[in-house]
């Protein structure tokens, strides 16, 4: 129905006059509210006089037996999830933010005819109610609070999604619409709650090794830290072009520089590439560095925070997937190297000094394209890599030593030349995390970005450019050190199987029209 003016003449819409299209049970609960606030009752009170959680009742009472009545009196609230008027006697099952949920009971004779009157019209699901009552446990074996008292908490003007047994939300409603995803769906609010115990274990490690938090500057006045295209925006007050960064580790080295030896952020970056299952534009990071530790020292780091994090966060180091598989994080890591695997992969030994033209025929083979501008040894290795052993690694993996072109950041290693003393970790074929023997010879540095800066004038547009304030921070001498950095969603997505928008609470969509 619409709520439109009509025509005495025709019992049609006047001519000219404004159509409503509200849906009607939202002009129902409109016209609720409206009503409400003619009767003085105010739909979105300031407070409450609530006494306690709906978790914190069930916790005080876990024995009632059926039928068993108390005097104890409490004022809970929470949302309306499931209705039941019938007669003298109106049921209502409250949930609270976790999704602990508690039932309340309306009688005539408790609450007044008035009152119970009102209960049946006012209410609807999703809106969030105070209850005032007695603790009792109900003839069918339901925690209850039988209520002498309601008021309405906040009146829910749209209706909740009426999901049946079994049904689910859409992926694109659960992402689009997060709030009705976290009242309706147990598995949204239990994401937030490991992610939110996974970064605190993961602070905690940290600052149990004597580890310093830092924050450092999201708006950059040149990319870098890592090859990847960037965000640009303008700041009027400078009239400069800025950037968003893409990494903090050429800021975190800055701060080893200066003498801060145990440093690590958990931060924000933004990424201007693809959208899939593994990549979000926004995306959140961890990054540490500790002086005189390598890329070993990383390795043994990372196994011991993400071990730690799923016992904290999960209670076991055992994930079970949505099929019901499983696999283990825990125990000790493989440790594998690039080239050798590559080479048992391919069937043909690969190094270092095998020549671009056999790396492109493998590629050709596997039906791999490059841009022109990135067939460099580097990339044309790792591209091969990946195809043909990074996606089939399922147990964490650590795979070891990589081609000194793709990491300008990193120590040549110290007994394979050409090679760099780089790992990455592998969890189910998603790369997790990564970390380096640092390069700190500034001179080193110097040719590593000149060589970067020749990629990006032949159109690698994901090169790193020369960053002089960072090479001069560097000629004040930072000591022998180890990095690491690991997405903290992939972290999510390792711990619990869930895709990255899911481990994200609010991901950026692409808007609808």
């Amino acid at each position: 129905m619409t709520d439109t003016p009509l025509s005495p003449a025709t019992d049609a819409p006047a001519a000219g006059a404004p159509v409503d299209d509200t849906p009607e049970q939202i002009r129902i609960r409109r016209e609720k509210r409206e009503r409400l606030l003619a009767e003085g009752t105010q739909p979105y009170p300031v407070s409450l006089p609530r006494t306690h959680t709906i978790a914190e009742v069930r916790a005080a009472y876990p024995d009632l037996e059926a039928g068993q009545e108390t005097d104890d009196e409490v004022g809970v609230a929470g949302r309306v999830v499931f209705l039941r008027n019938t007669g003298k006697l109106c049921f209502a099952t409250l949930q609270d933010g976790a999704g602990t949920r508690l039932q309340a009971m309306l009688s005539l004779a408790e609450v007044g005819e008035e009152r119970l009157a009102a209960f049946k019209s006012d209410v609807d699901l999703g809106d969030h109610l105070f209850i005032h009552g007695r603790v009792i446990q109900s003839k069918r074996g339901e925690l209850s609070v039988f209520a002498d008292e309601w008021r309405m908490a906040a009146k829910s003007i749209r209706p909740l999604p009426n999901l049946y047994e079994g049904a689910e939300l859409s992926d694109e409603a659960r992402v689009r619409q997060r709030y009705v995803d976290l009242i309706v769906n147990p598995k949204a609010r239990d994401m937030v709650r490991t992610r939110a115990a996974v970064v605190r274990s993961l602070r905690d490690n940290f600052a149990r090794r004597g580890f310093l938090e830092v924050e450092t500057p999201m708006l950059q006045s040149r990319p870098e830290g890592a090859a990847a295209r960037q965000f640009e925006t303008h700041m009027n007050a400078f009239d400069i072009e800025l950037f968003l960064r893409i990494a903090p580790e050429l800021f975190l080295k800055r701060a080893a520089v200066g003498g801060v030896e145990k440093v690590f952020e958990i931060n924000r970056n933004f990424r201007n590439e693809g959208v899939d299952a593994t990549h979000s534009p926004e995306f959140a990071m961890l990054e540490a560095y500790e002086a005189y530790g390598d890329y070993d020292t990383m390795a043994a780091l990372t196994q011991d925070l993400v071990q730690t994090a799923a016992l904290e966060a999960l209670g076991t180091t055992v994930v079970t997937l949505a099929d019901g598989s499983e696999y283990e994080l825990g125990g000790d890591w493989t440790h594998l190297t690039m080239y050798e695997s590559l080479s048992e992969a391919v069937g043909v030994e690969i190094t270092h000094d095998t020549e671009d033209a056999e790396l492109l025929r493998l590629l050709e083979k596997a039906e791999i394209e490059l841009a022109p501008a990135q067939r460099n040894h580097g990339k044309l290795v790792e591209e091969l890599w990946e195809h043909h052993v990074g996606a089939h690694l399922h147990a964490p993996t650590f795979v070891r030593d990589f081609p000194v072109e793709t990491s300008p950041l990193t120590r040549d290693h110290r007994s394979k030349p050409g090679l760099v003393e780089k790992w990455d970790l592998y969890v189910r074929g998603l790369e997790l995390a990564t970390a380096y023997s640092e390069l700190v010879d500034p001179v080193v540095q110097r040719q590593r970005f000149e060589a970067q800066a020749l990629l990006a004038a032949r159109g690698d547009d994901e090169a790193m450019r020369i960053d002089e304030d960072f090479l001069t921070a560097m000629e004040f001498a930072m000591p022998p050190s180890g990095g690491m950095g690991m997405g903290i969603d992939r972290l999510l997505i390792a711990m619990t199987g869930q895709g990255i928008r899911d481990t994200i609470l609010f991901p950026l969509v692409k808007p609808q029209s």
